[in-house]
């Protein structure tokens, strides 16, 4: 825990007030939990998780602008999370990134209690936590076969919302991909191979170990050594191409 007088430092997320409310007078009761923060969209929770380090977050699912699961990839995997929603439908999933617990709305008393013990449980260490790397937040919490539709970019304290329709290119950095949309360059912490899995194939190409494509952006293939070309996009950025990828990008291209 944060505080040195044994309080759980708790934040509540929630985009309707009533929700908030509901939350916040079950917590009164616990003289032990002390709410440091209630906020009203995803923007907010990402900063101010980096700014107050809560212990306990109540995190709904469905908010507008960021999701509950896009709100836990930004600040990252190690945080005890209690998700909160009127849809059962996310449950498989918010296990998966091993939430403490799930709870529907409306929520009852008892369900509270329980869920505010196993979360006591994880935070004295008697109840195991094993979250799933950062990078692979975003892919436990799209359906399958549904492809990202935008990638949210923390820096620092802001939050940046990328329509993949906007992303030019990804360069791998690491453990960490640049992207590139606009003329602008945004550092996430993720894998590049994780980021190919999320993209949809038929829009976005990988053309090289360390570069995706979005394939709208491609111009034209020049060689550039021997058995080595290079992808010339719109905005005149030349991005290597390996063997493996000029053949698919040849057949785009030629379609």
């Amino acid at each position: 825990m944060n505080t040195t007088s044994g309080n759980i430092r708790v934040m509540i997320v929630d985009d309707e007030d009533l929700a908030r409310q509901v939350i916040r007078e079950f917590l009164s009761s616990h003289p032990e939990l002390e709410l440091v923060c209630e906020c009203a969209n995803g923007f907010q929770a990402v900063k101010n998780a980096a700014d107050l380090n809560p212990d306990l977050i109540f995190l709904d699912i469905q908010m507008p602008k960021l999701d509950g699961f896009e709100v836990l990839e930004l600040i990252g995997p190690n945080r005890s999370v209690i998700f909160v929603t009127a849809y059962d439908t996310f449950a498989i999933k918010a296990f998966e990134v091993h939430a403490i617990d799930y709870l529907l709305k409306p929520i009852s008393a008892a369900r509270f209690e329980s869920a505010l013990e196993r979360a006591k449980e994880r935070l004295s260490g008697k109840l195991p936590s094993a979250p799933l790397p950062v990078a692979d937040l975003a892919l436990a919490a799209r359906p399958p076969a549904q492809y990202l539709d935008r990638i949210p970019v923390r820096d620092g304290s802001s939050v940046f919302i990328i329509p993949v329709g906007k992303l030019d290119y990804a360069e791998a950095q690491d453990d960490y991909v640049a992207l590139v949309s606009e003329g602008k360059k945004h550092l996430k912490q993720q894998t590049i191979s994780s980021l190919e899995t999320a993209l949809d194939p038929s829009r976005f190409l990988r053309v090289h170990r360390s570069y995706i494509v979005n394939l709208e952006r491609v111009v034209k293939i020049e060689p550039y050594g021997k058995d080595t070309y290079v992808a010339v996009l719109s905005g005149g950025v030349q991005l290597p191409v390996s063997r493996a990828g000029h053949a698919r990008l040849r057949a785009f291209l030629d379609r």
